[in-house]
């Protein structure tokens, strides 16, 4: 009897308790959590001026990344917002590989950078706004800011000096969710898509060296919020 009465006001109490409702146009919602910045890049061949021609088969590569990413988005309405995205500078470690002959004992890590990938987005909500459960797309523009590039001691006791790249303007796709887990707190995980497309330039013995690089990173989120 116990047991049925405890069941009994359980079930009552999760039928009379409010539901944890989503968006609507004026909130303001702020995540905070883990990203990472995984580059899948591809560059053109290498271009030597001590050669005075590209390499046939050289490549430059950019490794993964993961920092404190932060997320804000005002409602315009219940089912769009505008979202802001930013996080702790990403620091890479930049390599060549594919040099050939005499040029081989070049081929490893060249330089360490950093850099900054604010991402401005438009963000749509499907769903009605009383499920918990809320997907969302969203499309953006995103500015990359490279700083704080340096090359490796190796790498200056090979005869290069100086590295440089080129600031980046792209477009930017995402996919993600959040759960509310209650009127306030609530659940995220998103995946976007970057278009980041740079050039770099270093010097050799003397001579210039350049590529251009499509870094066109896939950046993974997972974080928990707040809605004001």
């Amino acid at each position: 009897m116990k047991k049925t009465l405890l069941a009994t006001s359980i079930l009552a109490i999760a039928l009379t308790a409010p539901l944890a409702h989503a968006y609507k146009a004026g909130d303001i919602i702020v995540r905070a959590g883990a990203v990472t910045v995984d580059p899948h890049e591809s560059s053109s061949d290498i271009w030597v001026g001590a050669l005075n021609t590209d390499v046939p088969g050289t490549k430059a590569t950019l490794d993964s990344n993961t920092q404190l990413g932060l997320t804000g988005t005002y409602m315009i309405t219940d089912k769009v917002g505008i979202e802001l995205l930013a996080a702790t500078p990403f620091s890479h470690s930049v390599g060549v590989k594919g040099m050939p002959g005499q040029f081989a004992g070049l081929n490893g890590k060249l330089a360490d950078i950093k850099h900054l990938p604010p991402t401005l987005s438009a963000v749509y909500y499907p769903l009605d706004s009383s499920s918990a459960f809320q997907p969302y797309v969203g499309l953006g523009l995103n500015y990359t800011w490279f700083f704080d590039t340096e090359l490796t001691s190796e790498a200056k006791d090979k005869e290069f000096s100086g590295f440089d790249l080129d600031d980046s303007w792209g477009l930017a796709g995402q996919v993600g969710m959040d759960y509310m887990l209650t009127d306030n707190l609530l659940f995220n995980a998103h995946v976007r898509y970057i278009d980041i497309d740079t050039q770099g330039t270093t010097s050799f013995g003397g001579r210039e060296v350049k590529v251009d690089v499509d870094v066109d990173p896939w950046v993974y989120m997972v974080a928990l919020g707040y809605k004001f």
